[in-house]
């Protein structure tokens, strides 16, 4: 893991040393790297202010997927319900929020929920809750069908050791639901990091709206957006290790 992102990295400075290349009509084009070169001090405060908004990126969407693990739970439980409604509702959630492009969500929460609510959402609010909404319909999916793959003798032995409902689902059935369904909920907050990405449209200063601010003064859109490609990339490449990880190390406590 760590080799793979030091060879992108010597990818990428390699790039840097290179100085010219060749545009779309033949004529030869002059990378301006000098733009986000730490060496020198309007390169060092580019490259700062491009790196400032990954933390307001990590914590955008960790913030969304915590939300919408709790409300995917939720939903799931409802859809496994023996109540009609609550599998109705479940159903129709999940339904509408998949089909609703996360885009057009997003825009129609920060500007068209404020005017039937009364409520003045920021950008981080509703950026969180588009993400949360949209991806809650996938995580409901995600838990019940990692619920329904727990194996029924599972349930039926813990009744039989006469732990009640509630305490079989958590100690005996999540437990084991988690373990089948981590891998995706990895690739969920792979998709959400990435996502976060469109939440720069309603102006909030992650990487995508600092890179796109950075543009508009530096006018060097090549340098620029190929320094938040690695920027992402490393966000992505690190968070899918985690996930990995944490995956492995899981695994190894089942016999």
């Amino acid at each position: 893991m760590m080799r793979f992102v030091a060879g992108l990295l010597a990818l990428w400075a390699l790039g840097l040393l290179s100085g010219c290349g060749t545009v779309g009509d033949g004529t030869a084009y002059t990378w301006g790297w000098y733009t986000l070169n730490p060496l020198t001090d309007k390169g060092a405060s580019n490259l700062s202010f491009l790196l400032a908004g990954i933390g307001l990126t990590l914590w955008l969407s960790i913030s969304a997927i915590v939300v919408s693990v709790v409300l995917g739970i939720l939903l799931a439980l409802s859809g496994l319900s023996r109540l009609r409604s609550l599998r109705l509702i479940s159903r129709t959630y999940v339904e509408v929020f998949r089909a609703i492009p996360l885009l057009v969500l997003l825009l129609w929460v920060y500007y068209g929920l404020p005017m039937m609510t009364g409520l003045q959402f920021g950008a981080f609010a509703a950026g969180v809750l588009s993400l949360a909404l949209s991806d809650a319909a996938f995580e409901s999916e995600i838990f019940r069908a990692g619920i329904q793959s727990v194996a029924k003798g599972q349930r039926e032995a813990a009744q039989t050791l006469g732990l009640s409902s509630r305490d079989t689902f958590r100690f005996v059935i999540f437990p084991q639901a988690i373990r089948t369904i981590l891998p995706a909920l990895g690739n969920q907050f792979v998709y959400v990091l990435k996502m976060s990405s469109l939440v720069s449209v309603i102006g909030l200063q992650e990487l995508t709206r600092r890179a796109n601010e950075l543009n508009v003064t530096e006018y060097r859109p090549l340098e620029i957006y190929t320094a938040l490609v690695v920027e992402y990339l490393l966000l992505i490449l690190l968070t899918s290790w985690g996930v990995r990880r944490l995956e492995r190390r899981m695994s190894s406590g089942v016999r």
